[in-house]
């Protein structure tokens, strides 16, 4: 074999071996706490008349505002004083994502137990602060589908694509197995509203009572699955010196922040939060209703699961067949041929049918457009009404009382259904491909009439002033946009330049709707 071939054989041979995953042989097995125990926490004893009030049922609160939602999450740390199982896709190395680092490193430090399973996508420069974490004798740290090649993660979807094109899209936090907190935020900036740049539209829910339990099992299932690594078998392992060095950095830097006048809002949130404290005297106002997790099996990470197994068909099992409305909010809204036929369907029986995703000028992934524009036609021809966020400049009016989903946001990230103003799906789950096939997702149906009906009344008051309404003309599409008393009618895609337009028209000729 000539030299040359000699060398690239054996530069592949070290690659290959430099992204294998080690073993997971002598992992530490642990589980969520016991009821029993969970029970005899300050949070167990206060919550208890609340459920004994409404057996069977689980209390719900709405998260919308997203500094009100860092600071519930806040206060639920500090309250926590037997466990914090966390799992999230995404966690920034900005100014909300190391302030709660910070929380669970003092939740840690009072002898809490924290486990945190972050998908290893949404990891890029903590590794240091994640190793020095997991050397804590309160704090375990795992990574699911993670990437050996720490600064070329390219080269893991290079030689494993199967596996790493697979994530963990799940967001969970969960207090003593007492409360949770769920829904379509991840940890940063952009979804705490923290940053004067990208911001994120965005919904979670607040609840206790019999699903929590749920979600802790659930919980459990992924951190044992052949997808969760500890970290130090993934991170280089840090000495004795340099973890107490990188744990008083961390704290350094999480209190230079909080006297940063840009982390102002979330200060103030924690400082005036209520969310808590009303939780805990029984004053908060929960929504009471059934309530059912829907969630993929872990074994989707490594395309090992059933068929039979997956959210999406969980979740038509649980979803009542709407008779009068379905509203559908989705940050990425890729409808497939066959939900394309049911929307249609259902707008010709006489159902109210409405989408809400985002325009191309506001998504966050083009191609991902692709897979939606190719459907709007049809789904308008039947009656569809389709509403489109638009990204909203800062010189333009923002309506006060936007709502959670009619923010002056620049991109939507929520994730809701609503049927008949009486059914609710809240959730990390998209309405497209890559959250039924490829990523592994989460969420919750809940029947309550109140919930469905502020949904449907943000949505029907509020949605028209920051986005754009589809409308058809002598068959094609039309942007309607309304500001204040204006109406501009666009007769191209609104706000996206020529080079967003072309690459978006690229993708659309490549077969990648599965990916998307």
């Amino acid at each position: 074999m000539p030299i040359r071939q000699t060398g690239l054989v054996a530069l592949l041979a070290l690659l290959l071996t430099g992204c294998a995953l080690p073993p997971l042989e002598g992992r530490h097995v642990s589980t969520t706490i016991a009821p029993a125990d969970a029970r005899a926490t300050p949070l167990g004893d206060a919550l208890a008349p609340q459920k004994a009030a409404h057996p069977g049922q689980t209390g719900v609160y709405l998260l919308s505002d997203p500094v009100m939602t860092f600071a519930a999450w806040t206060h639920l740390a500090r309250t926590a004083q037997r466990s914090l199982d966390v799992q999230y896709y995404i966690w920034y190395a900005d100014r909300s994502g190391t302030l709660l680092l910070r929380e669970l490193l003092d939740a840690a430090n009072r002898g809490v137990r924290v486990r945190l399973l972050l998908d290893d996508q949404g990891t890029r420069q903590l590794d240091d602060q994640l190793a020095a974490l997991h050397a804590h004798p309160n704090i375990a740290v795992r990574l699911f589908n993670p990437f050996m090649t720490r600064d070329a993660r390219w080269l893991g979807f290079l030689t494993d694509f199967d596996r790493a094109n697979r994530r963990m899209h799940n967001k969970v936090f969960i207090a003593d197995n007492q409360v949770l907190i769920s829904g379509g935020r991840n940890i940063g900036d952009s979804y705490f509203g923290s940053t004067e740049g990208f911001l994120f539209s965005d919904l979670d829910i607040l609840a206790v009572g019999p699903v929590v339990d749920e979600v802790s099992r659930g919980f459990d299932q992924y951190w044992q699955s052949r997808s969760s690594y500890p970290a130090d078998r993934i991170l280089p392992t840090p000495k004795n010196d340099a973890v107490a060095e990188t744990l008083e950095t961390l704290d350094f830097e999480a209190d230079a922040i909080a006297l940063d006048p840009q982390a102002g809002d979330l200060m103030v949130a924690v400082r005036e939060n209520y969310v808590v404290s009303q939780l805990l005297n029984g004053e908060l106002g929960l929504a009471w209703a059934p309530t059912r997790l829907v969630i993929d099996p872990p074994a989707k990470g490594l395309g090992e699961h059933e068929p039979n197994d997956l959210l999406t068909l969980s979740l038509r099992e649980q979803l009542r067949t709407p008779q009068q409305s379905l509203d559908i909010i989705s940050s990425f809204f890729v409808p497939t041929p066959t939900l394309t036929d049911d929307l249609v369907a259902l707008a010709r029986q006489g159902v109210r049918v409405r989408v809400l995703t985002n325009s191309l000028d506001a998504t966050d992934m083009a191609p991902a457009h692709t897979g939606y524009a190719r459907y709007r036609v049809a789904l308008l021809e039947a009656g569809v009404e389709l509403y489109e966020m638009r990204r909203v400049a800062d010189q333009e009016p923002k309506p006060a009382d936007a709502g959670p989903f009619g923010s002056p946001a620049t991109t939507l990230h929520a994730k809701a259904i609503v049927i008949d103003d009486a059914q609710v799906f809240i959730g990390s789950y998209n309405v497209d491909p890559r959250s039924v096939l490829l990523n592994t997702e989460l969420g919750f149906v809940i029947d309550s009439p109140d919930l469905a009906r502020a949904i449907s009344h943000t949505f029907g008051m509020h949605v028209p002033k920051t986005t754009y309404q589809l409308e058809l003309e002598d068959g094609e599409i039309r942007w309607i946009e309304r500001i204040e008393n204006e109406i501009t009618r666009h007769t191209r895609e609104p706000g996206a330049g020529p080079i967003k337009r072309a690459v978006t028209w690229f993708f659309s000729l490549m077969p990648i709707e599965w990916m998307l």
